[in-house]
């Protein structure tokens, strides 16, 4: 979708400054909501898409002004009601109110280190072979869905070339919304810098991005 987390070669947002020297964690409630979001997820209520495209749904002013994490915890919010676990008047009382739904699975303290290190693959097998191949110029679809997608607007209606087909993979457009994990191959497309900038960019500079083949068309 075309949200306020798509801020690829947006203007008006100030300079990019890393912060030399970062701390994981900036407070210590980050640490909280970075434990309680990864918890939750353990449910198994929801997937990864679902969760991101909870994130960037968001309200503009909302997603804009709030910092990292608070935007983890307000979309955690949102899956929590929206797969029965909480109620927005529990969320006001701070307490549960009523007995809901129980999660499929939950994360003791004594798993995390493992189901970290362990991760969730999303690599899935396709029966059809990639339809582009390394060296083949491709152009990217034209659209602006309501609905998640990780193509971003900088990127579409572009003209670029495959530089690797990285393998077939869960298909996040899909998955965000309930629809199934239906995998696509995925490429890394690069485009030079004029054609996704104009005129005035650096010649000699390029952008690559990874692109699920229903993205792209042959050029």
């Amino acid at each position: 979708m075309n949200g306020p987390h798509d801020l690829g070669g947006q203007h008006g947002m100030g300079p990019i400054a890393p912060e030399w020297n970062e701390p994981t964690f900036h407070a210590e409630w980050e640490k909280r909501a970075l434990g309680i979001t990864l918890s939750c997820g353990a449910f198994g209520a929801w997937t990864l898409d679902e969760s991101r495209h909870a994130r960037e749904s968001l309200p503009p002013a909302t997603y804009l002004s709030a910092s990292y994490y608070e935007i983890w915890t307000r979309a955690l919010e949102t899956l929590l009601k929206r797969h029965g676990f909480l109620t927005e008047a529990e969320l006001d009382a701070g307490r549960m109110l009523d007995k809901w739904r129980e999660p499929k699975r939950a994360l003791a303290a004594d798993m995390v280190a493992g189901v970290l290190a362990k991760g969730a693959a999303c690599d899935r097998p396709v029966e059809a072979p990639p339809r582009f191949a390394a060296g083949e110029s491709v152009r990217t679809k034209n659209f602006n869905p309501e609905s998640h997608t990780r193509l971003p607007r900088y990127a579409r209606a572009r003209r670029g070339v495959v530089e690797a087909v990285q393998g077939s993979f869960v298909f996040p457009d899909d998955n965000a919304h309930g629809r199934g994990e239906n995998p696509q191959w995925l490429y890394t497309v690069v485009f030079g810098a004029r054609e996704i900038w104009g005129e005035g960019a650096d010649p000699t500079h390029t952008i690559s991005i990874d692109a699920w083949e229903s993205y792209l068309e042959p050029l």
